[in-house]
């Protein structure tokens, strides 16, 4: 599973700093999460395959999650793009993109499936064979969700030696990875967990922003590999947090370590700060795992 920032900055972009945009490349997958401004640019710029992104999750309709968009969906129809993407958001964001597209006369060429999000529980919005994405309802100013991400549990790996010695025709090897006992070349029934592996144990990956402190989310994120979690104040700006429903990193910290999650990563950082050292100082004082997002920056988990 694999972690790519396109953007990590709050509201307007700057010339060094992009709003939030990621791209996270989990089971076959290639998903991208918000799409601020410019997010195409950062897109080519990390060299991130447009045709790869059949699956786009807008957090909310503030401009920086969210209007680097409508760009995009018109690249792809310029790239005579064919294959459907599924855009997943907030009731409203159909209109706004179905509205900008008969304005210009600009109907895409493929199929635009937009899955409209109106929930306030967690609810399962994307599965397949291998991958779950379920909704993180969070608390902001305006109606937003974070996105939890978890791969499913594998199959079963052959002990080729094991498998072997006990005579196991291959025709029963799938049967084996999807944990059945099996006959061995003699009608004897062998046993699945002496002749295979455990899987690898599935990974999750939680997207938390904006949101201001919500312990609540809590129970959805609970022991997640990897948690995304805004920050965009330290605690000498805590005053600012609370009316625009925004986090500092102490509380995002807090919340990590009450989800005994596995890894922290601040971001959403409000461009009024020239040095991000203090947020990750800060946050280090609660939990001990914390890496700071940065443009450009990718994590492997």
């Amino acid at each position: 599973m694999k972690l790519r920032i396109l953007g990590c900055y709050s509201a307007t972009p700057l010339i060094h700093t992009n709003p939030t945009a990621q791209v996270l490349d989990i089971k076959n997958h290639t998903f991208l999460i918000d799409c601020g401004e410019g997010t195409q640019v950062e897109l080519r710029r990390n060299k991130v395959k447009f045709g790869r992104i059949k699956h786009i999750f807008i957090s909310h309709l503030h401009g920086d999650h969210c209007f680097g968009l409508a760009g995009l969906i018109s690249t792809f129809r310029l790239l005579t793009r064919e294959a459907d993407l599924h855009i997943y958001a907030p009731k409203g964001l159909k209109e706004v993109i179905t509205l900008q597209m008969k304005l210009s006369e600009s109907w895409t060429n493929y199929k635009l499936i937009f899955h409209e999000l109106s929930s306030k529980s967690s609810e399962l919005i994307f599965e397949d064979d291998k991958v779950e994405v379920y909704t993180i309802p969070l608390d902001h100013r305006i109606y937003t969700n974070g996105f939890l991400f978890k791969e499913k549990l594998g199959e079963r790996k052959l002990d080729m030696n094991a498998v072997l010695n006990a005579n196991i025709d291959v025709a029963y090897y799938r049967k084996l990875k999807q944990g059945a006992d099996v006959p061995d070349n003699n009608g004897n029934m062998v046993s699945n967990a002496s002749v295979t592996l455990d899987p690898k144990p599935p990974k999750s990956y939680a997207f938390c922003s904006d949101t201001a402190y919500n312990e609540s989310i809590v129970p959805i994120i609970k022991g997640v590999n990897a948690l995304y979690h805004e920050s965009t104040f330290i605690e000498k700006n805590e005053a600012l947090a609370l009316p625009t429903k925004h986090s500092t990193a102490k509380q995002a910290a807090t919340i990590a370590k009450k989800a005994n999650v596995g890894q922290l990563i601040l971001g959403h950082y409000s461009t009024r700060y020239d040095d991000l050292t203090p947020f990750k100082t800060e946050a280090e004082t609660i939990f001990p795992k914390v890496e700071l997002a940065k443009d450009g920056k990718t994590f492997e988990f």
